[in-house]
């Protein structure tokens, strides 16, 4: 009989409640997710600062750890509730991040290279400005529902456990928020280039 492995959630949360007998198993979530945490603070307050929020993010996860519930929801989640916590202190930088990506033009950092992706980035490069001045218009709940689900690829579920709301509402933020973009937009996708409806 072959036994399966346990699940990423399962060793997430062994990692946690072994820490706090032996501090070194927290290593084990420090490395499985310190690279996608610091890419989603360095999308939202830039390089710079994902370096050193990044670490506190890992710094109050682990003074924080015996606090952890894995019914609640997964380690993942957690940690980037902790990271959206902390972004949410640093809210001003957050503003002159977007306000600096309004201002970039639309030809800055094109490299040629492959068509599509050229297209792609034209098109991104176009709706930059007008995505930043929507982003930066939303209310901070939409603003990090928004950013959850795209810059860290989170689950509706693990959006919920980390902003600490319903499911139901993580998906009635998320329609509110794709509607008010399209219409910042109008129209466009920026990843596809064509227009929605």
């Amino acid at each position: 009989m072959k036994v399966s492995a346990p699940s990423r959630e399962t060793e997430d949360a062994l990692a946690i409640e072994e820490s706090l007998r032996f501090p070194e198993r927290f290593a084990v979530l420090y490395d499985r997710y310190f690279p996608d945490i610091h890419r989603y603070v360095a999308g939202r307050l830039g390089t710079q600062t994902a370096d050193d929020l990044t670490a506190e993010v890992f710094l109050a996860a682990f003074r924080g750890r015996d606090g952890f519930d894995p019914a609640r929801g997964t380690a993942r989640g957690w940690l980037y509730g902790i990271a959206t916590n902390l972004v949410a202190h640093h809210r001003g930088q957050e503003a002159r991040h977007l306000r600096a990506l309004r201002r970039v033009s639309a030809d800055d950092g094109i490299d040629a290279g492959h068509e599509e992706l050229v297209a792609g980035r034209l098109t991104a490069a176009g709706v930059r400005g007008p995505l930043a001045t929507a982003l930066e218009a939303m209310p901070e709940s939409d603003r990090d529902v928004l950013l959850l689900l795209a810059l860290a690829d989170l689950s509706y579920e693990e959006i919920a456990h980390a902003l600490g709301v319903p499911t139901g509402t993580v998906g009635s933020r998320l329609n509110r928020v794709r509607k008010k973009l399209r219409a910042a937009l109008g129209g466009v996708n920026p990843l596809i280039g064509a227009s929605d409806g």
